[in-house]
């Protein structure tokens, strides 16, 4: 079974192109079971599901720090499932993860986290000496300066804000020079202010051209900033389309629980802006 096409036609165009990805945990539970999707330059994917439906794996299978059982992950033609040695961490340079704990070296400044992602690009002994080449420490200093954090760049990362060190790791990621960017509950632990400049900073980074795929928990994030949303279940697609199409049936089928007799269960409410948000 092929990815499928989504209303905007990024299969064709695709940058990532998922196909029928599985992974298995002990005790036969099925973290990813088939899930194809496509994503194309510049598009902005939220991945929402409750918690358990493979998110979190799905991320670590795409960028192969968790070997699927089954399936194949594409990028610009590379399959990231079948890679090993060099060839892998060279595909590796096309996909960015970004973590909802941020992952900085707290006591480096923002500047020194950000050239980390030179690393693949730089020879070992200067990574060794920490000596970057000039091109290397400016195109860091111009990461930062594109998520508005240029008067940060020699502030220690452990004296920034939560939100400052997410854009910090956006930054590192641009640095990269990877084709997606790939960001796990970004918001997840950001004040709604802080959680809006985030996103803000992520559609702006897609605008740029690059494929942002980012899970949420936070549905009308979700739907005021992405363009696409794709919903698993039970490691499974079961919604892939315009962010404009998600309504009240389709959040009930992504989040409804068994619930007991005589009770509702509870599901997160779909609007189209975002709640208590200063942007």
């Amino acid at each position: 079974m092929s990815a499928p096409v989504s209303s905007n036609g990024s299969c064709a165009r695709a940058v990532v192109r998922v196909d029928e990805l599985r992974k298995r945990y002990e005790a036969g539970v099925a973290a990813l079971d088939g899930v194809s999707f496509s994503v194309a330059p510049g598009e902005f994917v939220a991945v929402l599901g409750p918690s358990g439906a493979g998110k979190t794996t799905l991320f670590r299978c795409m960028t192969g720090l968790t070997r699927a059982d089954g399936g194949s992950v594409l990028v610009r033609g590379q399959d990231i499932c079948r890679s090993r040695g060099l060839a892998l961490r060279a595909a590796r340079q096309e996909m960015a993860l970004i973590f909802q704990q941020f992952n900085l070296v707290r006591r480096l400044t923002a500047h020194h986290n950000v050239l980390a992602g030179r690393l693949a690009h730089v020879p070992a002994w200067r990574v060794m000496l920490h000596r970057f080449a000039r091109p290397d420490r400016q195109r860091a200093l111009a990461c930062l300066d594109a998520v508005g954090l240029l008067e940060r760049a020699w502030t220690r990362a452990d004296q920034l804000s939560g939100g400052q060190q997410q854009r910090v790791a956006i930054a590192r990621a641009l640095a990269q020079e990877a084709s997606v960017i790939l960001a796990d509950e970004p918001v997840a632990s950001l004040d709604p202010e802080s959680a809006a400049t985030v996103l803000d900073t992520l559609r702006a980074v897609a605008r740029s051209g690059v494929a942002v795929v980012a899970s949420l928990h936070q549905v009308h994030l979700a739907v005021a900033y992405a363009e696409r949303i794709i919903a698993l279940r039970s490691g499974r697609v079961v919604e892939d389309a315009p962010a404009g199409r998600l309504d009240e049936r389709t959040l009930e089928q992504i989040y409804a629980r068994t619930a007991p007799a005589g009770t509702v269960p509870e599901r997160p409410h779909c609007s189209s802006a975002p709640q208590s948000l200063t942007l």
